[in-house]
């Protein structure tokens, strides 16, 4: 908060409202921020921005080669997202050139899809393994702040500078993936607007969060589970269900909806970053 008063760019009823919000989003003070954001005055450009992305994927990567023992050459598949900086060359092609990784890998470099990013290039990764088995799939799913850090004061603008931080983290999956399910909104206007990367009327570029955002999220995760359920719910489960429909709609039962059934899928699908608007998956230990 206090290099963002002493940029000059932000009224002093916009500097409240972003405390506000930093208060109650859960973040503390170990969390990062690109070196151009914290600058007096900053400097969002290019280098910066590459310098941040070169930062977090190899830093990541670096970590899971060593922790793995994989060799950067044994790697098949490779599936990096970034919504937000997509360079010339891609961010694909800079992990390919660092790592020195063989000329006959699968490189895609995903942009634009903001947190279904991730799991959706899960899902591409599961598609193309079946297609070449027994390869290794580096999946990099990442975001860049550098060049859309929002210097402007609209507040639909100003939430994202409050949410999201720098960071990357590293695993190897050690589960099988058995089910993927998603569903597309984007041809709903209300869905396809509900976060939009637009200029404000001074030209000051940011990322804009709608209020329908939540009712999207919603939505999208009640199609997502009613399509998920009868994947993975035990037989009773299913049962269990079915016989309260049947009460409440066909014999006008006093009963209430039973809910069980999606705090166990929730329960099994484990904890996700924006689980509300990604694609959902069921995992089993492999």
């Amino acid at each position: 908060m206090e290099r963002s008063g002493l940029t000059g760019t932000f009224a002093q009823e916009n500097l409240l409202f972003q405390k506000k919000i930093l208060e109650r989003s859960g973040l503390r003070e170990s969390t990062y921020l690109p070196d151009a954001v914290l600058r007096v005055p900053p400097n969002p450009c290019m280098a910066e921005a590459r310098k941040e992305a070169e930062a977090v994927m190899f830093g990541a990567v670096d970590q899971l080669l060593e922790k793995t023992k994989v060799n950067p050459k044994d790697i098949g598949i490779l599936i990096v997202t970034c919504s937000l900086f997509n360079p010339t060359p891609s961010l694909s092609a800079m992990v390919i050139n660092h790592y020195k990784l063989r000329g006959n890998i699968r490189s895609f470099n995903l942009g634009g899809m903001g947190c279904s990013a991730g799991l959706i290039s899960i899902d591409l990764a599961k598609d193309l393994l079946q297609v070449r088995p027994n390869s290794y799939a580096l999946v990099i799913s990442m975001e860049n702040i550098t060049l859309n850090w929002y210097f402007g004061n609209e507040r639909s603008v100003l939430v994202s500078n409050c949410l999201f931080r720098m960071g990357c983290d590293r695993f190897r999956s050690n589960e099988r993936l058995v089910h993927t399910v998603r569903t597309n909104k984007a041809s709903d206007d209300k869905c396809f607007s509900c976060v939009t990367q637009e200029e404000d009327k001074e030209g000051n570029v940011g990322v804009s969060l709608s209020k329908d955002l939540m009712a999207v999220a919603g939505d999208a995760l009640k199609t997502n589970i009613t399509t998920l359920g009868p994947l993975v719910l035990p037989t009773s489960e299913q049962l269990l269900y079915f016989a309260t429909l049947v009460g409440r709609k066909l014999l006008k039962m006093k009963v209430k909806p039973y809910h069980e059934w999606m705090r166990k899928i929730h329960g099994w699908m484990r904890s996700t970053p924006s689980l509300s608007v990604v694609p959902k998956i069921s995992l089993i230990d492999a």
